[in-house]
């Protein structure tokens, strides 16, 4: 939004996107190998040697652009009571698949999430308020900005489009668990496999998330995230229609199709949200947004889990718990759970038939150009 000149730029959220799909797309047969070769711990080499990469390429590589405030202070508190907050948050929720509701390795760190999560946002907010009525002092302001700034949720259209964004990821996350589950331990068939049966709808949504941003250009937000949510629900409520005797590439095919829409949805509607911003508050949105998208995906996992085993649980009583029967009992309960999630799939198809309306949202090129020129001038 920043550097990219206002007529090529949604290709070039596209490109981002495309970019960014690329990794996901390779790493599941590959991990699948790799795990079957040399077993699980040896994924966790190419990771250091890739995280090293990048490491040097952002000391050596990036560059700082734009107008920048030399007196800005990061708020090291707000770090602290984010990670205590979000992180208290999910070590609960995830401890829930080996704990009872009641044992404090449950609620105790989800009273604290909760406890931090509302003294992380409560600060933010009380520190948007200083920062706004601070008067600047010889072009510095004394009072330093909040760790996120919240006051973006106030404006509609970024508040509609962060909320879809993030029902995405979690329902994207959970797929990308429970997938592998009933490809490995429903149907017996090795990690390289499951990974070669996912890998299609990753490559799918790299080239529909830059395909997105080239319609996106010319239709504008609302007809091109409409049709990728529509997308994404339907190829969920067709992979929510197997069992133990499915094609094993039935799966691959509506994984594909909920990754086609996952990669049109996403590139409208995070700029559509953005767009919706003054120029001086993308910077705000990118950050509230991205942090939304990520608490999302990395709750929607275990959610999704927990009620796939307490479904699998509940049938595997019905039918009397039998030895060899719990197989069966797990694919009803990955049932129900990609039945919940398209039913948040098609909560995003309200979401943006209602609720993506105004500048950029409309059917034409010039809707979105004049917006993002907006921003840019």
């Amino acid at each position: 939004f920043s550097i990219v000149p206002c007529s090529p730029r949604c290709l070039s959220l596209g490109t981002v996107g495309l970019a960014m799909g690329v990794a996901p797309s390779i790493v599941p047969p590959l991990g699948g190998l790799q795990s079957d070769l040399s077993g699980l711990r040896s994924i966790f080499f190419p990771l250091t040697i890739i995280g090293v990469i990048s490491l040097f390429l952002a000391f050596f590589g990036l560059r700082n652009f734009g107008v920048h405030d030399p007196s800005a202070k990061a708020d090291f508190f707000s770090v602290g009571l984010s990670i205590f907050g979000f992180g208290g948050l999910m070590f609960g929720f995830t401890n829930i698949e080996s704990y009872a509701y009641t044992h404090p390795m449950v609620w105790l760190p989800m009273l604290i999430g909760i406890v931090g999560i509302i003294w992380f946002v409560a600060r933010q907010i009380h520190g948007a308020r200083r920062y706004a009525a601070a008067r600047p002092d010889d072009g510095r302001r004394t009072v330093q900005p909040p760790l996120l700034n919240l006051g973006v949720l106030r404006n509609r259209s970024f508040m509609v489009g962060t909320v879809t964004a993030a029902l995405s990821f979690f329902a994207f996350s959970s797929i990308m668990v429970i997938m592998p589950l009933y490809i490995q331990n429903c149907r017996g068939y090795s990690a390289t496999i499951s990974g070669l049966v996912m890998l299609p709808g990753a490559l799918g949504q790299c080239i529909s998330q830059f395909f997105g941003g080239k319609a996106l250009d010319r239709f504008g937000a609302r007809p091109v995230a409409l049709i990728g949510t529509i997308t994404l629900c339907f190829g969920t409520v067709m992979m929510s229609l197997i069992s133990m005797t499915s094609w094993i590439w039935w799966v691959s095919i509506w994984q594909f199709v909920r990754r086609v829409g996952m990669g049109v949805v996403l590139m409208p509607i995070t700029t559509v949200s953005l767009i919706c911003l003054r120029r001086q508050g993308v910077g705000a949105g990118s950050a509230v947004t991205n942090t939304v998208r990520q608490i999302a995906g990395a709750v929607g996992a275990p959610v999704l889990v927990i009620l796939m085993e307490t479904f699998t649980s509940l049938r595997w009583a019905a039918i009397g718990g039998a030895k060899g029967t719990y197989a069966v009992a797990n694919v009803f309960g990955i049932q129900w759970a990609l039945r919940i999630s398209a039913g948040i799939c098609f909560i995003m198809v309200l979401m943006v038939f209602f609720g993506v309306r105004g500048r950029g949202a409309g059917t034409t090129r010039e809707a979105v150009q004049r917006a993002l020129a907006r921003i840019s001038h």
